[in-house]
This record gives C-alpha cells, structure tokens and sequence, in this order.
C-alpha cells in the first residue's frame, strides 16, 4: 500500500517532525511505501494566483474555479500543483501531520489544500462526497495541541475536539471523497514529560499499524439528504 504525509511545520527536531519519522519508519518497515511532502523544506507557496496555472481561460478577470476547470482539461497547473496532484493519486492513504494552529491548520497546510485540491480535477460537477476523486482511499489527521485533553472535551473551555476538527475532516476530507479515519492527537507535546512524549510515539506506531483496518468516522450519505441537501428526517 502506498502512504503519503504532508508534513507542516518547519522545525525538523519537533515532536511533529518525530510524528513523521514514526510514521516514515514504521509504515515503511511494514512494506508499504511511503512520500513525505514536507511543505516548509520544500518552501511550498500558499498564496493561491495565476501563478497556479500554466495556462489561462480569462486573462481579463481572475477566478480561481474557472481557470482550475479549464487547468484540468489542458494539463496547465503549475509543476508544483502537478506534482502534489500526481501523490495523491499514487496514495491509498493521505496523513496530514501538523501542530493546531488558532483551531485549525497552519497556512501553509491550508495553502496547500487551497492550491491543490483544485475545480475540475479534485471535485465538482457531481464529484463530492461519496463519489469524490479519491473514494476508496484513506485519510487521518495527526496532530499536536497545545492545550491539554480535558480542555478540548465535551464541557471543555475549548470545545470538543471533533466539532474543531470537523471542517479539516468533513470539509476538506470527506468532501473530496476521502474515508476518513479518527485524529490521531499527541495533546500538549510541549508541556509535559519526556516519558509521556515516549508514550505517545508508542501509541502512534500501534496506530498505523492499524492505518488500513481502523473504521472510517462515520457520516451521512448523499443518499440520506433530500434534494436541498438537507438531512432526511429518520
């Protein structure tokens, strides 16, 4: 099987950095294979422009969906935007690896998905959700906090955590068809002990070692909404 991490956070001795090499190491290890796009190494641009496109639709008037739409059909992205395109389809399973950042994603991270998962190629006209671009792959979130578990619990200060995550995991994941795995979440890395940094690198290899068999979060279907895309009553 084929993994692919987009690791976003630029310092390489972090506990991100050690979330990667655990998952390099020990997917690898276990015979699949294994890219890593780490997006600050590689100096990856998350500003969205022309700069997307080696081609053009309306050179008067930029819109970003119009100009993927026509890119798709021509084969005019950038070689950067190419590249990350052609992982994705090589990959069963896509790890996004990143410290949560004001309840969300780095901009580098959100940058990344801004550029790639673009109109056209990734999603839209019918291709969304169940029958998304990458139906039948897998997706997980891992992640650091630094705020501790019981302030991202249901009465939490933060809020529950999954309600923090769903727009990452829904929005962006399941949207474009991925099934979606539960988080894996290292809590406030930064604030406690070196054994309990030992301990959560442990629980992320008996993780993965289970990557391909853990049971996908669970949504609703495109069949359980009526034709305004509400929820059907049951």
């Amino acid at each position: 099987m084929n993994a692919f991490i987009v690791h976003a956070h630029a310092e390489r001795k972090s506990f991100n950095g050690a979330l990667t090499e655990v998952a390099r190491e020990t997917l690898a290890g276990a015979g699949h294979e294994v890219r890593v796009s780490d997006l600050y190494a590689m100096k990856f641009d998350p500003v969205s422009d022309r700069r997307n496109f080696t081609t053009v639709k309306d050179a008067d008037y930029f819109k970003q969906q119009i100009e993927e739409r026509h890119a798709s059909a021509s084969g005019g992205f950038a070689p950067d935007i190419a590249a990350e395109h052609e992982k994705l389809d090589w990959c069963d399973a896509l790890i996004l690896q990143f410290p949560l950042w004001w309840f969300s994603v780095p901009a580098i991270l959100k940058g990344w998905v801004d550029r790639v998962f673009v109109m056209g190629r990734i999603y839209g006209v019918g291709k969304w959700y169940d029958n998304g671009a990458f139906k039948g792959k897998r997706a997980m979130l891992s992640l650091t906090t630094g705020a501790p578990e019981q302030m991202c619990s249901e009465f939490g200060l933060n809020g529950n955590i999954d309600n923090i995550l769903y727009p990452i995991n829904h929005g962006i994941l399941r949207f474009v068809g991925f099934d979606v795995l539960p988080p894996y979440i290292a809590w406030s890395p930064a604030h406690v002990g070196d054994e309990q940094r030992r301990d959560d690198l442990k629980a992320y290899r008996q993780r993965l070692a289970t990557l391909w068999d853990t049971e996908p979060i669970r949504y609703p279907s495109l069949e359980d909404y009526d034709e305004r895309f509400v929820l059907r009553k049951a």
